[in-house]
């Protein structure tokens, strides 16, 4: 039988967030919360799995050599603009300072009779 995902944190949200995780780069509450996710989400707990192999396999293949400072920020600055674009959200900057804008969007999951 599948289960419902926990209500209090959604699977994109989850997802767009699984690098930040693997990285150790939240907070210990959003880390537990995305834990929490992770436990009881099969199809997340799936998607992270294979992440962590991923990360794992680009620590192992590339792990002697570092890498030039400015292919690093630029490899930061990508990652955090697909991370916000996957999460829906909009960061612009402008003369009265800097805005954000989070676009919500509801996934409904059904379980399969049986």
């Amino acid at each position: 039988m599948i289960q419902d995902p926990p209500a209090n944190t959604g699977c994109t949200e989850v997802l767009a967030e699984v690098w930040l995780f693997l990285d150790h780069e939240c907070d210990q509450e959003r880390r537990r919360l995305l834990q929490q996710h992770l436990d009881e989400c099969a199809p997340c707990l799936a998607e992270y799995g294979i992440d962590e192999k991923l990360k794992a396999l680009l620590a192992r293949k590339c792990g002697g050599e570092a890498a030039p400072a400015a292919l690093k920020d630029r490899l930061r600055s990508q990652i955090r603009s697909a991370v916000l674009e996957q999460a829906q959200v909009t960061v612009e900057s402008g003369p009265d300072g800097t805005s954000v804008s989070v676009s919500h969007q509801r996934t409904e999951y059904r379980r399969s009779g049986g």
